[in-house]
Order: structure tokens, then C-alpha cells, then sequence
């Protein structure tokens, strides 16, 4: 298989630094999106020691497939499965010990959005999506787009339960508190789903500096429109932009072809 990629971090037009970060290891089919949370740049530290951790245990665990992993894998999941959950967990136990260190950092975090693709010779190729918080995933497919995670913040929650109806849920005052993020709880929760992907797919990852600016609806016409990955990924940096940059903004776009 082979996938194409294009990405883009900008720092938004309200804030001063960008605590986003986005990890791109090609040979490995591995693609993600952090988004930082924590005063004094703490969420900067956060997200980068996210996407360095994944990053290394990867590359480690593709030398060695017998090296030792630092967390118990779970039996009715595959390797490639517990392989992409330990490099997060990994990454929430390495932000934990860093914000110990250093009282400034003591409450910093991140969210967490990474796409695997996985080929094995006796099966279908997979892309196993995991996520954290409240940095989204979505798949472009046949000109239609759909978002693949769920949202592990309070707005989300309370739709859930029927606390809040849709209109409702876009003034939600607690729009930015999420209830899961790396960095947080020595135990966390990481939510995993396979997808067997078609030729053409588009799996878009981004932190809520796009997903909170731009409705799904633009979104989707953006990704139709757009010949090329590159121009997508642009086009939705600015299209943040000009709905008022409230955040940082962070695209991945990685599109799958087999063969």
C-alpha cells in the first residue's frame, strides 16, 4: 500500500504560541495530531513529548519486535492494535513524570489522534484509528465525509445523554473542557477502532483549531474541492483562519492506495 500525506500547523490569530504538534513517520504508515493544554507553554512540552514518544517506540518496536514493552498488551487484541495503545500510554506516562519534575508544567496535557495503517500478508489492510480528548478524526470517502471518533469532552458527554440538543451544544459555555486527555491520570482510557480502508480514502486528523472554526459541512466541501492534498491541507488552515483563528490548528490528511 502507499500513503500519500500532506500537513499544516499554524498558529491561529488569538494566541501567541502554538502548543499544537503533528507527527509524520511515513515508513511506518503512522500519522497523529496532539494538541497541548497547561499554562506557560506547558502544553507545548506536553505535545511534543507525545509525539516523540509514539515516534521512538515505534521505531524501536519495527528494529526489535521482541524488545520489552513497558505495558501489558490485551489478549484479544492484535499486535499491530496493542502496538499503536502502548505508544500512547506510553506517551501519558512520559508527560506524567516530566510535569512531576517541574512544578510550572505540574497540570500540563494533551489530546491524542493517531492513525495507523497496518498490512499483513493474511489479512485486509486495517487503519486502526486511537484517540484521546477531543482532537478528531475523520474519513473522506466517495465525496462524503464522516467523523470516525467521538469527542471525550463535557459537550459531547451531555449530547450523548440528551442534555443538550445540537443547537444548544454550539453556545455551550463549557465548550473546551475535555474528560480525557495524556498527561492527566497514570491509567488512561484509549479509545481504538479499526476501519478497512478503500482505495481514495481520506483520513483527516486535526485538533479542535479547525474541527471548532469550521462545520463538517465546509470541511467536506473543502476535501471535494481540492485537487491536490497539499492544497486541501492549506485551504483548511485558512478557512480556521477566517472564521477567526481562535486556536491553534493543526491538519494531517493521509490518503490511503493499496497496492
Amino acid at each position: 500500500m502507499r500513503i500519500l500525506h500532506a500537513e499544516m500547523t499554524d498558529v491561529g490569530m488569538k494566541r501567541d504560541k502554538n502548543e499544537d504538534n503533528y507527527l509524520v513517520l511515513a515508513e511506518h504508515n503512522l500519522f497523529a495530531v496532539f494538541d497541548g493544554m497547561g499554562g506557560h507553554a506547558a502544553g507545548e512540552v506536553a505535545s511534543a513529548i507525545a509525539a516523540n514518544e509514539v515516534k521512538e517506540f515505534f521505531r524501536l518496536t519495527a528494529a526489535d519486535e521482541e524488545a520489552t514493552w513497558p505495558f501489558k498488551g490485551e489478549r484479544e487484541r492484535s499486535y499491530d492494535e496493542n502496538r499503536l495503545m502502548t505508544s500512547v500510554k506510553l506517551a501519558n506516562a512520559r508527560i506524567l513524570e516530566a510535569s512531576q519534575q517541574d512544578g510550572a508544567k505540574r497540570s500540563m496535557g494533551t489530546t491524542a489522534a493517531v492513525v495507523h495503517f497496518v498490512e499483513r500478508n493474511d489479512t485486509a489492510a486495517k487503519a486502526l484509528v486511537a484517540h484521546v480528548g477531543d482532537s478528531r478524526v475523520y474519513l473522506f470517502r466517495d465525496g462524503s465525509l464522516q467523523r470516525i471518533t467521538i469527542d471525550h469532552s463535557l459537550v459531547e458527554e451531555y449530547l450523548r445523554l440528551g442534555k443538550l440538543t445540537e443547537e444548544e451544544a454550539k453556545n455551550f459555555p463549557q465548550k473546551n473542557v475535555i474528560l480525557r486527555a495524556l498527561g492527566q491520570q497514570k491509567v488512561v482510557d484509549v479509545e481504538l477502532r479499526a476501519i478497512e480502508p478503500r482505495a481514495g480514502d481520506v483520513f483527516l486528523l486535526c485538533s479542535d483549531g479547525l474541527s471548532g472554526m469550521v462545520p463538517d459541512e465546509g470541511i467536506q466541501s473543502i476535501l471535494a474541492h481540492a485537487t491536490t492534498l497539499d492544497a486541501a491541507v492549506k485551504k483548511l488552515v485558512d478557512a480556521a483562519n477566517a472564521n477567526g483563528g481562535a486556536d491553534n490548528v493543526t491538519v494531517v490528511l493521509a490518503r490511503y492506495e493499496p497496492g
